[in-house]
């Protein structure tokens, strides 16, 4: 297990460093010079060598990736060209808004998804599943935007039990601050656990077809036994992979529910730096998201070995081989 998880850290290390090399080549072809767009077009010249020096636009590409690489392995980030603090103090208040939000989106997807996938498997072909069927169909078909403007009508506008928007941040207290945070959660969650549900059932059906299942029930095990102590364990695997990929959806999908609901989070961060073309600010996000999925990509090949144990053998085998 040690060295799965020592060719996973490395493995995601060379994504980052790929992802690094490929943000930073894109942005350098960009067109736009920075500090022709910090002092405007009427700067002189010479004003603007001076601020292209102390930015270190004036050194060669290479030293400049580095620099930033440097930064970011040491936590001291670049100041952006917008805000003219350094990155960090942007990121730091922003991730308790972006992370609390994704998580619960994701805790909402699974609670919501695994046990109407299952009931829809268990009850197959009958009112419960092509039920559960039209609604995850409705769920995939309407775009996490919408359902985050139709939740503020309903819930915010008509019945005035939550706010329509903002943060009041943690200080204010737990209770307002997930009051904020719950209808951006559940249209985050609501599309991402209707694709969920459909894998879930998917995979539960093909468990159910398996010889050892019919082996279990032929002792004497009811289906739910049989799928609860032999086959839901196998029936995990395509979810929990289906799961790793869905948070990466669910970061992309806080740059627009988080403008929707007007959420100081990382995703309206990467937007205003987008359209305040702060490529610093966009460079940094951009690779700390790629780390954040790649993490999870780990954690979701750890599970995989404890979900099925002759993955971990297979492991040890090739430790030892």
């Amino acid at each position: 297990m040690a060295w799965f998880i020592a060719k996973r850290a490395v493995a995601l290390a060379l994504t980052l460093v790929a992802a690094s090399l490929v943000v930073f080549g894109v942005l350098e072809v960009l067109p736009g010079d920075p500090a022709l767009l910090i002092l405007g077009v009427n700067a002189r010249e010479d004003t603007l060598a001076a601020l292209r020096e102390s930015m270190g636009l004036d050194q060669p590409a290479h030293w400049r990736y580095l620099a930033w690489i440097g930064g970011l392995l040491t936590g001291q980030l670049a100041d952006s060209l917008t805000y003219d603090v350094p990155v960090t103090e942007l990121l730091v208040p922003r991730i308790a808004v972006s992370l609390p939000l994704a998580l619960m989106a994701l805790t909402l997807t699974v609670a919501l998804a695994l046990p109407l996938g299952v009931l829809a498997a268990a009850r197959r072909g009958r009112a419960a599943d092509g039920a559960i069927m039209g609604a995850s169909q409705l769920g995939i078909a309407v775009p996490n935007f919408w359902l985050g403007i139709l939740l503020i009508l309903l819930f915010a506008v008509t019945l005035r039990w939550l706010p329509s928007g903002g943060f009041p941040g943690w200080e204010a207290g737990v209770g307002p601050a997930l009051a904020a945070l719950i209808m951006p959660a559940v249209a985050l969650a609501l599309p991402q656990a209707a694709i969920l549900a459909r894998v879930t059932r998917s995979s539960v059906l093909e468990v159910l077809g398996e010889d050892y299942m019919r082996t279990a029930r032929a002792k004497g095990l009811s289906q739910g036994e049989a799928l609860w102590h032999h086959g839901l364990r196998n029936a995990l695997i395509p979810v929990v992979t289906i799961m790793g990929l869905q948070f990466s959806f669910l970061l992309a999908g806080t740059i627009i529910i988080e403008n929707v609901f007007n959420l100081p989070g990382i995703g309206r961060l990467i937007f205003q730096a987008i359209g305040q073309r702060d490529i610093v600010v966009v460079r940094d996000l951009v690779v700390l998201l790629a780390a954040m999925v790649g993490v999870v990509n780990v954690l979701v090949d750890l599970s995989y070995a404890v979900l099925d144990p002759r993955l971990r053998r297979g492991h040890l085998r090739g430790a030892h081989g």
